[in-house]
């Protein structure tokens, strides 16, 4: 999951590049993150859809190219809504990647009360 330039700076790493690199295949950062969000915590699920709705490109033709008819995996560290992976996934659906299928450390589970 591409963060904004700024935040990389301010972080100083990708956690979701450092998994990915863990997993012993190639890694491809064919988005980017073309609008610096506000963090997606303590927002509701339509509030992360419409906060990361545009934010997101293929950072190239090249990598358009590149996408075209290939299967993608996106990684992430935690998925809470889902709806950053559905935004990168859609700019990839959208660029000719055949197929899209995405992998989490970890998933946030709410309790649900009686």
């Amino acid at each position: 999951m591409p963060l904004h330039a700024r935040r990389r700076r301010t972080r100083g790493f990708n956690q979701a590049d450092a998994l990915a690199r863990q997993l012993g295949r190639p890694v491809r950062a064919s988005l980017c993150r073309v609008v610096a969000t506000p963090p997606q915590a303590g927002r509701s699920g339509r509030e992360r859809r419409r906060n990361v709705r545009g934010a997101f490109a293929l950072r190239s033709r090249r990598e358009r190219q590149r996408v075209q008819g290939t299967r993608v995996v996106l990684v992430d560290d935690v998925m809470t809504t889902g709806a950053t992976l559905e935004a990168c996934a859609r700019v990839l659906r959208a660029g000719g990647a055949a197929e899209v299928r995405a992998l989490t450390l970890t998933k946030v589970v709410r309790s649900r009360r009686p």
